[in-house]
């Protein structure tokens, strides 16, 4: 992985900087986590294919035009989750000299590390649709853009580079890409790998190439 200078444009996050959710955000994130259920609960008794928008809000206790207001798509219920803004504030709470490489790797461990011990079942169920159902696939992959755009803006301010700058955009989203194929690659061989050991390989490949070490 390029640019392992110091970073030195950072300061570290303090709780004031991240404010608890007031009882309107507080309502919607119940909503979101219900659609959510309701969809992975049907997923697993009939399969991804047979489930509709009518089914999902009927088990959700909710009108189909509110999971749309949530989810423009069924693809997105399954995808989505809250873990995008916890990415960027593990990304900011990093002290401020460290280096690139070093805090994107325990940004990236940390991130999947409670994704997956907050729900192990769902991180499996969600691999498995990506590897099986081009429609699943295909928006992670739209919606990775919008994640990497994010995490750009919060690059960039810690390296002191245009989050708009080639390099930037380019370190992102090879990050973003690497950890897509290593999801990619647990669902594909049946969960058996320890996920936070295919990350450390994706990152030990973006950082040194395809070397003999990590062939």
């Amino acid at each position: 992985m390029p640019d392992n200078e110091p970073m030195t444009a950072a300061r570290t996050s303090s709780p004031a900087d991240h404010p608890q959710p007031g009882l309107r955000e507080r309502k919607k994130t119940k909503t979101r986590e219900a659609i959510r259920a309701a969809t992975y609960a049907l997923v697993k008794e009939q399969g991804y294919d047979a489930t509709t928008i009518d089914q999902i809000a009927e088990r959700a206790e909710v009108s189909p035009s509110t999971v749309f207001r949530y989810f423009p798509t069924k693809e997105d219920i399954v995808l989505t989750d809250e873990q995008d803004p916890i990415l960027l504030a593990l990304l900011r709470s990093r002290p401020a000299r460290e280096a690139v490489a070093d805090t994107m790797r325990y940004v990236m461990r940390e991130g999947a590390r409670l994704g997956f011990d907050e729900d192990p079942d769902t991180a499996r169920l969600r691999t498995h649709l990506m590897v099986q159902v081009p429609a699943v696939r295909s928006r992670m992959t739209e919606s990775m853009s919008v994640l990497g755009r994010m995490l750009c803006v919060a690059i960039g301010e810690r390296s002191g580079r245009d989050p708009d700058s080639l390099e930037v955009r380019v370190y992102t989203m090879s990050l973003l890409g690497g950890l897509m194929e290593t999801a990619l690659y647990w669902g594909e061989h049946g969960h058996e790998d320890d996920f936070g050991a295919l990350l450390d390989r994706t990152l030990d490949v973006l950082e040194h190439g395809l070397s003999k070490e990590n062939s």
